[in-house]
């Protein structure tokens, strides 16, 4: 028995290290390719210049930073909401039987591909903003609506587990003293799982960030500054896929360069995980 537990243990070992050096190894190859590009074009220029020409030495990032931005928020600003209210439907409120085939619904969603979601953003929320608001569709808000169904299974699945690991006894408290199921509910267990739920979203934050495929294909693809969420922009990683294909030089170093910068934003996002992670037990 010994034996066994001393074989698993440096089992969970070697793998805990394979994880930390393949971190590592993707550490240094982007600071290790994208630092010097970033010394050649220069720290401001490269991080708040407007233009992006590669064919004019020209490499400026700022609009797709904003762009990212823009669309990150705008998933979150949509999506919080509806991933909020249905956590709280299936952990407090949904029938079993329903909760058995919503589940089953946006664990599906969850493993849908990014290109199938670009397909259907592509064919239906890009005409139906394209006739409701106006402009070609390809904008901000196609894509934000695009990336709000897309971060929907993570916000929905952290939470409602953190809505589930809140004791029993806080409702049951709240009931005694004579609040409604809703206030126990929305007064107690929800505010008791906020640490959970702020995890749910910043992986949310996350996924949205890093998507590619599906933007691409609905964003516009534009290197602007948006004045209007109806206009067309390009995100940090739309921008890296693609130009890659064909870049060379300082312009493909460039582009290394521009994944250190969305390196650095999911290193924030994820240290801002653990710092709501560690603020309670829930």
């Amino acid at each position: 028995m010994k034996v066994k537990e001393t074989l698993f243990k440096y089992l969970f070992l070697l793998c805990s290290i394979f994880s930390i050096f393949s971190v590592l190894l993707i550490c240094l190859f982007l600071f290790a390719n994208g630092l010097p590009a970033i010394h050649k074009i220069g720290f401001a220029d490269f991080l708040l210049g407007t233009k992006w020409k590669p064919a004019n030495n020209l490499y400026g990032i700022f609009p797709m930073i904003v762009g990212s931005l823009y669309v990150t928020a705008g998933a979150l600003i949509i999506g919080l909401p509806v991933g909020l209210m249905t956590s709280v439907f299936l952990s407090k409120f949904c029938p079993a039987w329903l909760h058995k085939i919503l589940k089953s619904a946006i664990n599906l969603l969850a493993g849908i591909p990014s290109v199938v979601y670009g397909f259907f953003a592509l064919m239906i929320i890009v005409p139906f903003v394209r006739d409701i608001f106006g402009g070609n569709g390809s904008s901000i808000l196609s894509a934000s609506l695009l990336l709000a169904m897309m971060i929907l299974p993570t916000i929905v699945s952290v939470s409602e587990s953190s809505l589930n690991a809140v004791p029993q006894n806080y409702y049951e408290g709240a009931r005694a003293l004579g609040a409604s199921h809703e206030r126990s509910v929305f007064s107690i267990v929800v505010p008791a799982a906020k640490s959970g739920i702020m995890a749910g979203v910043i992986l949310g934050i996350g996924r949205a960030i890093g998507e590619t495929m599906a933007v691409i294909m609905v964003a516009g693809n534009q290197v602007r500054l948006p004045d209007s969420i109806l206009k067309g922009v390009r995100t940090l990683t739309a921008n890296i896929v693609i130009e890659m294909g064909y870049a060379a030089d300082l312009h493909r170093e460039a582009l290394i360069a521009t994944g250190v910068v969305l390196f650095a934003f999911i290193l924030l996002i994820n240290l801002t995980f653990n710092l709501v992670k560690n603020r309670g037990p829930v």
